[in-house]
């Protein structure tokens, strides 16, 4: 069994640093499906359709073919931990009902490969999640995982992961990834980080520290220590480093955080307000906006720093600005019609066009990386957040709360991240998250209240 297993498995190579992805392509499914079939075969999940009605799952605990003790805990221990990480995050999308723990019996080694189809048949579940721990002589962990399509009594997809036992959280992240991609024919979004603004004490007197953590809020630290307020942090497009802006001695100012080390560097310095400083999809750029003579626009400069480059010039207030995944267009917000609205330019500041045209005023535009949607702060009596096409179009509210702002793209484009304020100077910050259809609405938990937050890409 454990050569079966050996020769099943596509291994995933991750380091610490920076894990990648074995590209062996998995064996196909012997035979199609029993239902939910897609054109080309094989068992889904509907993204639109399936939050109303989650597909059931069964995700037993991961079984060890010997218990071994591990800097991260046991292997018998650590497949109850991956099972539950994976099961939560397949729940947190909408489209999952994993089966509760008493509606499913242990797992032992050998089924792993050869699942029991007709026990799993009669609890309900349609797709099935199993996979094993070991503990390798290298000080490694293991972690296999398949899916299986119950009704057919196919195997879908495998993967295996090879981590230090640091990384054993990322291995049940990616497992969740695989089946989630496999299942909804949609991208990974399970195995990133979010970077975002905590917060504590009265809105007057508010303490800011930079923090990230796992897209789930495990992993959690505080990247700087709030003597200086800090603002609308950006993940650089390596994930290696952060954008932000900081008033150190009471100087507005852009700097690049370098997660690694814990250094920064100074970027752009300057006597008038800066705001909202963004990577271009190259890393070469770093878009943000200041105040010069009056008036506020869009600037560009170099991520290495030096002189930047103007890219409006109306009168009015110009600000934010964030890529296409292209790199080829901006969109940013501007005052220039009377009131807040979202324009769009080519990245070296020409043709800029509004696509706003609702009632209210619209703020904070950022644009998905699957290109096809711009997601916006609308205000309106209250602050929503809500999507349009990169024409204008479609324009769809998604929160209806009474001050949700600052919208992030989840790496696949199918998810936001967004702060929700409280009322009353008391009142703190919250991280939320909302998918595209509105429906799916969830808390993200925080040691503290939380602003600004940014969802980084996919890690390698």
């Amino acid at each position: 069994m454990r050569m079966m297993m050996r020769r099943f498995l596509t291994l995933l190579a991750l380091s610490t640093a920076a894990p990648v992805m074995a590209q062996e392509t998995p064996p196909a499914p012997s035979a199609a499906p029993a239902a939910q079939q897609q054109d080309g075969g094989g068992l889904v999940v509907d993204v639109e359709g399936g939050i109303s009605a989650p597909m059931p799952i069964a995700i037993p605990v991961m079984p060890t073919q010997s218990v071994v003790n591990t800097p991260a805990g046991s292997t018998d221990a650590l497949g109850r931990q991956l099972a539950d990480i994976i099961a939560t995050d397949l729940r947190n999308s909408g489209l999952f009902t994993p089966l509760p723990a008493n509606r499913m019996r242990a797992v032992a080694f050998p089924e792993v490969t050869a699942p029991a189809f007709d026990y799993w048949s009669g609890t309900g579940a349609q797709s099935l999640v199993q996979g094993f721990v070991r503990a390798n002589g290298d000080g490694n962990l293991t972690v296999g995982c398949y899916l299986y399509d119950v009704a057919a009594k196919t195997e879908l997809t495998r993967q295996g992961f090879v981590v230090p036992p640091a990384d054993w959280r990322r291995a049940a992240h990616k497992c969740a990834d695989t089946i989630y991609a496999r299942l909804t024919g949609e991208g990974p979004y399970f195995d990133s980080r979010v970077v975002y603004v905590s917060e504590t004490g009265p809105k007057d007197k508010r303490v800011k520290r930079l923090a990230i953590m796992d897209q789930d809020g495990a992993n959690h630290r505080f990247l700087t220590n709030g003597q200086s307020i800090v603002l609308t942090p950006r993940f650089a497009p390596n994930q290696q480093s952060i954008v932000y802006m900081s008033y150190v001695g009471k100087i507005p100012a852009i700097y690049v955080y370098d997660i690694g080390s814990g250094k920064q560097r100074l970027v752009v310095q300057n006597v008038a307000t800066t705001f909202a400083p963004r990577f271009s999809p190259d890393g070469r750029f770093i878009l943000f906006s200041m105040a010069q003579g009056g008036n506020t626009d869009v600037y560009r400069v170099s991520s290495q720093g030096g002189t930047p480059q103007r890219l409006t010039t109306s009168p009015g207030i110009d600000t934010g600005g964030s890529y296409s995944p292209d790199g080829s267009k901006i969109v940013f917000e501007s005052d220039r019609s009377g009131g807040q609205q979202i324009y769009v330019m080519n990245a070296d500041g020409s043709n800029q066009q509004r696509i706003s045209f609702g009632g209210g005023r619209y703020a904070t535009p950022v644009w998905s990386p699957r290109g096809d949607l711009i997601a916006f702060t609308k205000l309106a009596g209250n602050f929503r957040i809500g999507i349009m096409s990169p024409s204008g179009g479609g324009e769809k509210l998604l929160t209806d709360s009474w001050s949700d702002e600052g919208p992030s793209w989840s790496p696949n484009g199918r998810v936001i991240n967004f702060y929700r304020s409280g009322r009353g100077s008391g009142g703190s910050g919250q991280l939320w998250s909302v998918d595209l259809t509105g429906v799916n609405e969830r808390r993200i938990p925080t040691p503290l209240g939380g602003s600004d937050p940014a969802w980084g890409p996919l890690r390698p």
